[in-house]
């Protein structure tokens, strides 16, 4: 199979879909893989090393759109990425399309079989391929809400860890899985008074083993989440439904309760964010303030530390990448349900049901179309 790898497009988006050692993989199987000229260097990737590992090096997108079988990206397509869009060809990425109307028909009109890392299932129920970024926009939520909490930028002006004499700044933390443990971590190294909330109480329960006295854990209701960023400097929010929009838990009239210049990092921007005011934002211009409350919702966290992100998404996305590669969607997905779950696109069907429940589409189950 001819695999594709292009220079991502997104706004600041440094990150890559292949590093070298991974082309090496693919050709050494067999595969033949195009790559775009520069479509490494914002994650450290010369183009020689890709030369070395057996790719065979283009200018421009377009000739590895043409002829690749299958695209390997790490962003959703943009739309001036959807003329290139052939019927049969696979797109291995993250697609997130349950707040992306405009891209899933794009994909359904061009009968793109699209496989979302964001919704692979392992074979523990986890999510392998999203993991990875989860755990890097959990950590930098704490980095990033630590910087725009300075007065510079309109923030509380609060440093997290206090110092002594000075209380210390307080986090509070919705949702407790990979985006809200990892966060966690670095906010409780950074010394902060932390508060977790999630509905999942063994979840807590694990939390408040591993972060003994450091955190406080609160079941997720309204009443509590009210409460709490009250009391806050900074928010993260990090509540996910594999392939399904995020759950509205921030309501406009709440943030009259929370403190002028409080922190809000809305990590689930991706599938509609949790709180109501939030809309994707860019590396460029990351922040804006709404009722007092400064929002960071950038979309592709991760992108800006491009190269320790793109060495542990392939980690994780080679081994399915590899199986698509060689078997096709088919026969790839007949042998692993996990895979299955990835296919949100096939034969111009809508094949996730979050996502089609999202958008209102019909949804048709993948295992019925091949």
């Amino acid at each position: 199979m001819v695999i594709g790898v292009v220079k991502e497009i997104k706004n600041r988006e440094f990150r890559v879909g292949l590093t070298p050692g991974a082309v090496s993989s693919f050709t050494r199987a067999g595969h033949r893989v195009l790559v775009e000229r520069g479509a490494g260097l914002g994650a450290g990737f010369s183009d020689e090393e890709y030369v070395q590992a057996g790719a065979e090096l283009t200018d421009g997108a377009a000739p590895v759109w043409a002829q690749a079988g299958m695209m390997v990206k790490v962003k959703e397509p943009i739309p001036s990425e959807y003329g290139y869009f052939r019927p049969g060809q696979i797109l291995f990425t993250y697609l997130h399309l349950a707040a992306d109307q405009p891209l899933t028909q794009a994909l359904l009109d061009a009968q793109v079989k699209a496989v979302a890392y964001e919704t692979i299932v392992g074979r523990d129920g986890s999510l392998p391929c999203l993991a990875p970024m989860s755990e890097i926009a959990g950590r930098m939520s704490i980095q990033e809400g630590a910087k725009y909490l300075e007065k510079t930028y309109g923030g509380r002006g609060v440093l997290l860890s206090g110092v002594p004499g000075v209380e210390r700044g307080n986090v509070v933390i919705l949702g407790g899985g990979t985006v809200g443990a990892n966060a966690c971590k670095m906010a409780v190294g950074l010394g902060a008074n932390v508060t977790v909330l999630d509905v999942n109480l063994a979840r807590l329960a694990y939390l408040d083993d591993i972060f003994p006295r450091q955190i406080t854990t609160l079941f997720s209701t309204p009443d509590n989440i009210r409460r709490s960023i009250a009391q806050a400097d900074l928010v993260v929010c990090a509540v996910l439904l594999p392939g399904r929009a995020a759950p509205k838990l921030i309501r406009r009239e709440d943030l009259a309760v929370m403190k002028p210049g409080a922190v809000l990092v809305d990590v689930a921007v991706d599938q509609g964010g949790c709180a109501e005011t939030t809309h994707p934002t860019t590396h460029d211009d990351p922040i804006f303030t709404v009722d007092g409350v400064v929002h960071y919702c950038v979309a592709n966290i991760p992108g800006a530390v491009a190269r320790t992100s793109t060495l542990a998404l392939v980690n994780a996305t080679l081994p399915y990448g590899l199986a698509l590669a060689e078997r096709g969607v088919e026969e790839a997905c007949r042998a692993d349900a996990g895979l299955l779950a990835g296919v949100n696109c096939y034969a111009g069907r809508c094949t996730c049901r979050g996502v089609a429940e999202a958008l209102e589409l019909p949804y048709t189950p993948p295992e019925t179309l091949f």
